[in-house]
């Protein structure tokens, strides 16, 4: 039998440097070739849920978007990234082959209309994080909203669970409730391990879990992950603490196909 690939979204969280986002992009493709799997490159041009007022956001969004194009041109790979606003997604939609609504906005209707129409119009997909505070059941409404303003090519984001004050958990029953109503499911492992507002003015997060989480969510039966990575995640300017330092992205790589290898027997 014939195994589905897996899609692996990843990248850093926020875009830095040219320098840095090319050389992160270079690499992860490397592996996902290595390990056989699809890679869709993803970074944000701004983080607009900071915790602190005074946070670093990120390059903006015509900087941001110039340098995500330039990582489709110079190394084939397509891109997502996040759209907070209405006004993003027809710019957006020119260069990224995903637009990314975040958790928090999941329900903003007019947000999604937004995505979907500017996706109908340019060919591109939809990938909505299911909010923190969404029932797996509850994404059907998201993908309703989705199919009528024009988008079938869309992926639902299960990212954790609020569990009391500054804790997520994961629920691995949502996945299958999610896959089981017909959506396509992505697992983000790096958000479902954040403790919001867990440093005061910034998020922490137990990284270390990540990897636990990615192997228990692939053997599940999922459609793609979400990772985020970077060389040094202490010196990410956004959610460090919840990454995979990409050193250890190769070896994880080849475990979670490996998983889902088997996932499909």
């Amino acid at each position: 039998m014939s195994v589905p690939p897996l899609l692996l979204i990843s990248g850093p969280c926020v875009i830095e440097t040219e320098e840095l986002t090319l050389r992160i992009a270079a690499e992860l493709k490397r592996l996902a070739a290595e390990a056989g799997l699809k890679l869709v490159f993803k970074a944000s041009f701004d983080k607009a849920n900071r915790s602190g007022a005074g946070a670093q956001r990120g390059a903006g969004l015509v900087e941001g978007l110039r340098i995500l194009k330039k990582v489709k041109d110079d190394l084939g790979l397509p891109v997502t990234t996040d759209v907070h606003e209405r006004e993003q997604m027809e710019p957006a939609a020119r260069v990224v082959d995903i637009l990314q609504i975040p958790a928090f906005l999941c329900r903003q209707t007019d947000l999604l209309v937004a995505a979907a129409e500017a996706a109908a119009r340019h060919g591109r997909s939809v990938n909505v994080k299911k909010g923190q505070f969404l029932a797996p059941e509850d994404t059907d409404n998201i993908a309703e909203k989705l199919i009528a303003a024009g988008c079938n090519d869309y992926w639902l984001t299960e990212r954790g669970t609020t569990f009391g004050y500054r804790n997520l958990v994961v629920d691995m029953r949502g996945l299958a409730k999610m896959k089981a109503a017909g959506h396509r499911v992505i697992f983000d492992a790096t958000h479902s391990v954040q403790q919001p507002g867990g440093l005061g003015k910034a998020t922490g997060g137990d990284g270390a879990m990540a990897p636990v989480l990615a192997r228990a969510a692939v053997a599940v039966g999922i459609d793609g992950l979400f990772i985020e990575t970077h060389p040094d995640p202490k010196s990410s300017p956004s959610d460090g603490p919840n990454m995979i330092p990409l050193a250890e992205m190769g070896p994880l790589l080849r475990k979670l196909v490996r998983i889902h290898e088997a996932a499909h027997v």
